[in-house]
């Protein structure tokens, strides 16, 4: 993969990171224009991960690469925002195939995919819910899955207690659920089904 990265075009500069919290921090210090996305690098749960990059870089394509190839998995990465989805058995071409697609703005994914294959009713209910959230209420959401406390939240997004109350109220309200663990449980449910192993770039 990283050969293929680097040789995607002259002058293409790779730079890896070994967890979310790394990658958040080096999306801060130095924008990047695409992020190469292992749905389990450590510090993420299933989707977590891409919700989160998503959530707080709403304006970066996200491209997941991963080692699962079922075509659900595929398409609740495009339906929680992935611009693409690459395979870790993709030929270099295909990888650069991808890549070429993202940057001209569009979504890709390999033609073997169906992504018109229909998901659960309940899944595609909770991935419409979550969908309605703002890039900040999802934030504040996968903050509530990593088990912080709103003092916590407030200290990350440099807000007031008040102003992360009224995202948490914002939050259940269009989950539709009446706690902050049926809000964490609804992520849950939308991760089930994804494990896989660590790699990460952007």
């Amino acid at each position: 993969m990283r050969q293929a990265v680097e040789s995607f075009e002259e002058g293409c500069e790779l730079h890896l990171v070994g967890d979310l919290n790394a990658l958040r921090s080096l999306l801060r210090e130095k924008p990047a224009t695409m992020v190469m996305l292992d749905l389990t690098m450590p510090g993420t749960s299933g989707f977590s991960g891409l919700v989160a990059i998503r959530a707080e870089f709403p304006d970066t394509p996200v491209i997941v690469v991963s080692a699962h190839e079922e075509a659900l998995t595929v398409k609740k990465c495009i339906e929680l925002g992935a611009s693409g989805f690459i395979p870790k058995s993709s030929s270099m071409a295909e990888i650069h195939a991808g890549m070429e697609a993202v940057r001209a703005g569009e979504i890709w994914a390999p033609e073997k995919f169906d992504l018109e294959e229909g998901m659960d009713d309940e899944t595609s209910e909770l991935i419409s819910r979550l969908q309605s959230l703002t890039p900040q209420q999802t934030r504040v959401l996968t903050m509530l899955g990593e088990g912080l406390l709103n003092k916590q939240i407030a200290f990350e997004l440099g807000v007031s207690e008040a102003t992360v109350k009224a995202h948490v109220s914002a939050v259940l309200l269009k989950l539709n659920v009446d706690s902050r663990t049926q809000a964490v449980i609804i992520m849950n449910k939308i991760n089930s089904g994804t494990q896989d192993s660590k790699l990460a770039g952007a």
